[in-house]
């Protein structure tokens, strides 16, 4: 783990858990489509695991 991550929200908060929707605005992401870099660390690996179907992630 090292470097960074890009994360993009692909699909919306609506009719998601309250922590799921917790963990997104948690990662900085509002609208879909939003973007997002963050330092590759282990709190933010189990964050993206928790919303792993609502987000893409790449590693830069």
């Amino acid at each position: 783990m090292a470097g960074e991550l890009k994360v993009t929200l692909l699909r919306s908060t609506i009719g998601s858990k309250p922590k799921q929707r917790k963990t997104i605005e948690a990662l900085g992401l509002g609208k879909i489509n939003s973007v997002k870099l963050h330092k590759d660390n282990g709190a933010i690996r189990g964050m993206l695991r928790k919303v792993s179907h609502m987000v893409k992630v790449e590693e830069i």
